[in-house]
Order: C-alpha cells, then sequence, then structure tokens
C-alpha cells in the first residue's frame, strides 16, 4: 500500500500536487525538496526550517532556528522552483515568543515573517499563513505531508499544524501523510482515519521522497 500510494503520488499524482514540508532542520529534507520542486505544482514549506528560506529572502529572522550555511541552498530552491514554475510557499505571519519553552502558558505574539523582532524566536505559523496553506490543500488533488509546522508538542505553538491537519481531513483529494511527528500529530488530532494514507515508514518514507531507490524495494523488484 504504502508503495502504491506514494510511488502513484511522485510518479503520476492527480493534480494540482501540493507538498507540505515541516520541522526543524533543513539539513534532513535537502534531497526531498530538490526531488520534490521536479514534481509538484506547489511546495509549502512551514517548521523551523523555513526561517532559513526568510532569511535567504533578506528577512529579518531574530532568534528563530537559522542554518547559516543552507542560505545559498533555499536561495538555488527558491530560484529552482520560480524556473519551473512551481509555487514555493512560505510563512507570511509567524507566532513568536521570547525563550523557547514547552509551557502551554507562554506569551505570544504574531509577527510578520520578515519583521520578527530580535529577542523574538517564531515557533509556528500564523493565522494568515495557515488560512493560505490550507487554501492551497483545499485546491490539491494530491497532498504529501511530513513535518510539523511548529512546536506541536506544546498546544499554544499547535495551531499551524492542526490547521494543516484539519486543512487535509477536509479535502477531497489524495491525503498522504510521510511518517514521523505528522503521522504522529494526525493521530494525536484523531484525524487519522480522514487521511488516505499514514506512512509508517518513518525515515525510508523520506528517503523514498527523494528519489532513492529502497534496498528492500529494489530486492522485491528483482524477484
Amino acid at each position: 500500500k504504502e508503495l502504491a500510494v506514494m510511488g502513484k503520488a511522485l510518479e503520476n499524482a492527480e493534480r494540482p500536487f501540493v507538498a507540505i514540508l515541516g520541522g526543524a532542520k533543513i539539513e534532513d529534507k535537502l534531497n526531498v525538496i530538490n526531488n520534490l520542486i521536479e514534481k509538484v505544482d506547489t511546495l509549502i514549506i512551514g517548521g523551523g526550517m523555513a526561517f532559513t528560506f526568510l532569511k535567504a529572502k533578506g528577512y529579518e529572522i531574530g532568534k528563530s532556528l537559522l542554518d547559516e550555511s543552507k542560505i545559498d541552498y533555499c536561495k538555488d530552491m527558491m530560484a529552482k522552483a520560480e524556473a519551473k514554475g512551481v509555487k514555493l510557499l512560505l510563512p507570511i505571519d509567524t507566532v513568536c515568543i521570547e525563550e523557547f519553552t514547552f509551557d502551554p502558558s507562554v506569551e505570544t505574539e504574531i509577527c510578520d515573517s520578515d519583521k520578527i523582532p530580535a529577542n523574538k524566536e517564531g515557533c509556528d505559523i500564523g493565522p494568515k499563513s495557515r488560512e493560505l496553506f490550507a487554501e492551497a490543500v483545499k485546491a490539491a488533488k494530491t497532498v504529501i505531508w511530513n513535518g510539523p509546522m511548529g512546536v506541536f508538542e506544546n498546544p499554544t505553538l499547535a495551531k499551524g499544524t492542526l490547521a494543516v491537519a484539519q486543512a487535509m481531513a477536509d479535502s477531497e483529494a489524495v491525503t498522504i501523510i510521510g511518517g514521523g511527528d505528522s503521522a504522529a500529530a494526525v493521530e494525536q488530532m484523531g484525524l487519522g482515519d480522514k487521511m488516505t494514507h499514514i506512512s509508517t515508514g518513518g525515515g525510508a518514507s523520506l528517503e523514498y521522497l527523494e528519489g532513492k531507490t529502497l534496498p528492500g524495494v529494489a530486492c522485491l523488484d528483482e524477484k
């Protein structure tokens, strides 16, 4: 089922095809981003990894997560998306806090994503971004999602992740959750049965999205 659903999405998706990537580290998703830009109509980037893209656009990101060494990579990917006519959506507003915490009573402030104050860090996508991303999901026929939109372990910073999960649950599209935190978030929110497929592959499903040949699959193909 995993190969049938994900394989069809990657090779022969019903369009519009939207991919949503989140999570903290851009490092984990380098090849995935590169591969998906070849295949999707819209690529949505949220979570901690979005801030390196925002920085690459010259925006102020305050104390938000940043991978300095990947700024040029982000510029290259944005240029590649533009050249291929792929819409690349980044957060337009951000839920900011002063100090990273899992405490639900943390004070939050909504900031424009291009003007995050120097003493704040972004920890979730804001209400305008939730709407923007949900609109893209609504218009899609195939959606793949891997990685939360914020620190979803903290209920106060989980609204972005919940909004994406809800948009997918309400969608008529083929909806695929690519394992890991996204799968946990969807199950936690009780929306699991509304999705076409939830991958249990974890890291392997990411490698599949990268376009890698998986050893277990290769030996089955040979048989």
